[in-house]
């Protein structure tokens, strides 16, 4: 048993056009589109860069920094455990951050060209 609706009178199936090449690649030279990709590498590139500045700190701090990482804070929690953590926590805050950020400034955006895109189809 398919879902599909049966097709319209006359035996043949309509779809929506789909855009151009050509329309595609003026969007893509839009200053529209230039925004949307500033806007998401204004947020991703430095996010991107500091997180793995923060990752090699910690393996770099890890292999060099034995004494210091070994340092007990607390019961047998030592400053490598607390910063390992933090790793996972920079990862969720980071993944947080990008869908708010998405959610707010991009999307809005990537929907507008989309639409437009759509109706000009």
């Amino acid at each position: 048993m398919t879902t599909d609706a049966p097709p319209p009178p006359g035996g043949t199936e309509t779809r929506p056009e789909q855009p151009t090449t050509e329309s595609f690649v003026e969007v893509q030279e839009s200053a529209e589109f230039g925004e949307l990709r500033r806007t998401y590498r204004s947020f991703a590139f430095p996010l991107t860069l500091a997180f793995i500045a923060w990752y090699l700190l910690y393996v770099l701090l890890s292999n060099y920094a034995g004494d210091f990482m070994g340092t007990k804070l607390f019961g047998n929690i030592n400053v490598a455990l607390v910063l390992g953590l933090g790793q996972f926590l920079t990862t969720f805050l980071i993944a947080w951050l990008y869908s708010r950020h998405a959610a707010e400034k991009l999307d809005p955006k990537a929907e507008a060209i989309k639409s437009r895109m759509e109706g000009d189809a």
